[in-house]
């Protein structure tokens, strides 16, 4: 019994070595965070959950036509509340990282369907800027600017 008290700290050791380790492995880079936290954004967007997809976006957001977090939240849920389902396509991510800030820009298409109801079909593309900062281990969209594509 002794020799097994012996042993356990040893074991301990090893395991909180390993655990270290392992714990290391599989922190992410800072550009991966951020695509993780694009992808939720965008998968809350698609699941029609317009507060999830707020919960990654900064008390002092701005946008287009002096747009605020408060206006951002609203044209979700209208888009949200005017289809049956929405479509987030898009284009490779170019990432741009500047310490604990970043900026995204891709390529997008938008698409949405009302089921013959009184809106119809839609589809369209658009040219993304996104600005992101670093609060704590998160990543919180900032800025957004869109263009319609061809």
């Amino acid at each position: 019994m002794l020799r097994r008290h012996a042993a356990l700290p040893g074991w301990i050791g090893a395991m909180l070595a390993v655990m270290l380790v392992l714990a290391g492995c599989s922190r992410s880079s800072p550009e991966q965070q951020l695509r993780d936290q694009f992808a939720a954004l965008q998968q809350a967007v698609e699941e029609r959950q317009p507060a999830e997809a707020m919960d990654g976006v900064a008390e002092d957001f701005s946008g287009p036509a002096g747009m605020d977090r408060a206006a951002l939240h609203n044209l979700l849920r209208a888009q949200l509340l005017a289809r049956d389902s929405i479509g987030v396509t898009t284009g490779p991510l170019e990432v741009s990282l500047q310490g604990d800030t970043a900026t995204i820009r891709f390529d997008a298409l938008l698409t949405g369907s009302g089921r013959g109801r009184w809106l119809p079909d839609s589809a369209q593309s658009y040219r993304v800027t996104t600005g992101w900062r670093r609060d704590g281990d998160d990543w919180r969209l900032y800025y957004a600017e869109w263009q319609a594509g061809p």
